[in-house]
């Protein structure tokens, strides 16, 4: 299969961009989204428009299906397509919980339909680079790892009154992906500790939030969020991924270890050339990446999974993982205690 037909659902924002990628494509076969607005997006990618998605489905029998739905649908509408045998990529979260999560990882497993989720940040030829140099040893055993998210959401951000309700703060909305990337990176976390503040806004969401990561290996991680933060430091603006933001040269993560440390994204890997100690010279060495957009090198990688030449980079599995971790770290800030993940030691 070399030209996969794929429904899209959903005609926001992430959703324009994966229309718009896949027309350029010529992959793009309907568009599923009952808002008004849809149909001017419909009508000049020039494909036909569903109000809902088993309409879609009887209607052009697509090869695969990429959700950028509300999350609140993820889980319904994903099972629809495994009932239908029909892959599936599902814009993160995977779901709203974790027990949603794991019903759909299941169904997907028993009816051996491929789940992936839109975590695109894994596809990003700068995380390939940094995974390709802990997996080498260049860092060692790692220990420690910090991960930054501080920038500034204008008030107009705000306007629509779910943006302040309960859920549509940093950590679900943001951090996700930063877990994802740290899970990725660093390997599971077995327990967390979070804090969480309002303080700045007054709404019923966080503005700004700090946790502790434990990983299974023994490495300790910290991680700060803001949204209220005028600063450069966040996957956002370091990566420049998504021309919507502002390129800064500056790091998000920091992950160090008994023979290296490495910021990302910006790929600086610091050493000492000789003896290892704190009165030795260190030295950074840059090290090399392409350059891809994360979003179409996702598409590809569907189009690839879709045709069965690859299995998921982030599967349900993997979805549901992350989901996990980031489910304990809000349960973390408001109980006030250590969680343990589940199955975790």
């Amino acid at each position: 299969m070399n030209s996969p037909r794929i429904l899209v659902v959903g005609a926001g924002l992430i959703g324009q961009r994966h229309i718009a990628m896949l027309q350029a494509r010529g992959w793009l076969a309907a568009i599923a989204d009952p808002a008004p607005a849809a149909r001017g997006v419909a009508e000049a990618a020039a494909v036909p428009l569903f109000d809902d998605l088993e309409a879609a489905l009887d209607g052009v029998k697509p090869d695969g299906v990429l959700l950028a739905s509300p999350n609140q649908l993820h889980v319904a509408q994903a099972l629809a397509c495994v009932a239908r045998g029909i892959p599936v990529l599902v814009e993160k979260p995977i779901a709203d919980r974790v027990e949603d999560a794991r019903r759909l990882v299941d169904a997907a497993r028993t009816a051996q339909v491929p789940i992936l989720v839109g975590h695109h940040r894994r596809h990003n030829p700068l995380i390939a680079a940094a995974k390709a140099a802990i997996e080498a040893g260049r860092l060692g055993r790692i220990v420690a790892v910090n991960a930054l998210f501080w920038l500034y959401k204008p008030d107009a951000y705000f306007a629509p009154d779910w943006r302040r309700q309960e859920g549509a703060g940093p950590v679900f909305i943001n951090l996700i992906h930063d877990l994802d990337l740290l899970r990725h990176l660093c390997g599971e976390v077995a327990a967390v500790q979070a804090v969480e503040s309002s303080a700045v806004r007054g709404f019923a969401v966080e503005d700004t939030a700090a946790m502790l990561l434990e990983f299974e290996s023994g490495a300790l991680g910290t991680v700060s969020i803001s949204d209220c933060a005028v600063s450069p430091w966040s996957w956002e603006f370091a990566a420049g991924e998504n021309p919507a933001y502002p390129k800064t040269d500056v790091p998000a993560y920091t992950i160090a270890g008994t023979h290296g440390a490495l910021s990302v994204p910006d790929l600086g890997l610091w050493h000492h050339p000789e003896e290892r100690s704190w009165w030795a010279p260190i030295r950074r060495e840059a090290l090399p990446s392409a350059q891809r957009d994360p979003l179409e090198a996702q598409l590809d990688h569907f189009a690839a999974v879709i045709a069965g030449r690859a299995e998921p980079l982030v599967s349900g599995e993997e979805g549901l993982r992350t989901l996990q971790v980031l489910e304990a770290v809000k349960r973390a800030a408001r109980e006030g205690r250590r969680v343990v993940l589940s199955g975790a030691a």
